[in-house]
């Protein structure tokens, strides 16, 4: 595939948008000519016009899922804006410990990437609720768009310098060193988290319960105003009342677009 014309950019961006609410920018145009180049090579096609036809014809949704891998920018690292692990573990666990008298608390990270963020969050859960863990029912959700992310995530295999500004118990209890080099999640902890593919741009989520925890951390940098404003009343909807959100520090939630209460720098609350 050579560059890009201006009518293959704006298609397939538009085609990305109105897929996965990504929004991509003229800037952008080197980056996805970068990307889609690989899908061109290793799919055989050999023009941008005809991967847009592919897209449009495909009725298995795995031209979708190779586009999503394609696009998506997965930098993520553990304890990432450790002030929200802080108050998820000081404020909102002790909040929540004493206010649920079903033992069944219910968090979703839904842009788990590689699986830093939720494997902290298990982490700080576990240590927690320690030896009432056995009359609890904390299992996370984890989900992303990117299902190679998501392999990565089930695998969870770390590098050293990666888990190393993780404190040492917990490097000692939930991982297991599988060479020189890398440490691998045990299973114990792997059990404590489901992870599963979805997409943030459904037009309606469904799911059994409500949450009272979700974190959903820079992501919505990637999406357009209108965008935003949708996620974030979906989001508002799935939690439960008192229900904590969590986003990325440069992101905001413009404040006549919601009905959350402002808790501290990207942190929110829904209403009791």
């Amino acid at each position: 595939m050579g560059i890009l014309s201006e009518e293959d950019f704006r298609k397939l961006t538009l085609y990305i948008k109105n897929k996965f609410g990504i929004h991509l920018g003229r800037e952008k145009k080197t980056l996805v000519e970068g990307r889609l180049h690989k899908v061109l090579l290793s799919l055989g096609i050999d023009n941008a016009n005809d991967y847009y036809q592919y897209l449009l014809q495909d009725k298995t949704g795995q031209a979708d899922k190779i586009l999503a891998n394609a696009i998506t920018t997965n930098h993520t690292f553990f304890m990432r804006e450790s002030q929200h692990f802080e108050y998820f573990s000081e404020e909102v666990l002790p909040y929540f410990s004493e206010k649920l008298s079903d033992n069944d608390l219910r968090t979703w990270c839904a842009a788990c990437s590689t699986g830093e963020e939720a494997y902290t969050l298990a982490m700080i859960i576990q240590d927690f609720f320690s030896l009432q863990k056995q009359s609890w029912d904390t299992k996370l959700l984890a989900t992303d768009l990117s299902t190679s992310a998501l392999n990565d995530a089930r695998l969870g295999i770390y590098n050293d310098e990666s888990i190393d500004m993780l404190p040492k118990r917990w490097r000692k209890t939930y991982f297991k060193q599988i060479n020189e080099n890398n440490f691998q999640v045990k299973n114990s902890l792997k059990n404590e988290i489901i992870f599963r593919q979805f997409n943030l741009n459904n037009p309606q989520f469904l799911f059994k319960k409500k949450f009272h925890i979700i974190f959903c951390r820079n992501v919505m940098i990637y999406f357009d105003r209108v965008t935003r404003k949708e996620l974030v009343n979906k989001f508002y909807q799935w939690l439960e009342p008192g229900g904590y959100l969590f986003i990325g520090h440069s992101e905001v939630i413009e404040r006549g677009d919601f009905s959350f209460q402002y808790v501290m720098p990207a942190v929110y609350r829904k209403g009791l």
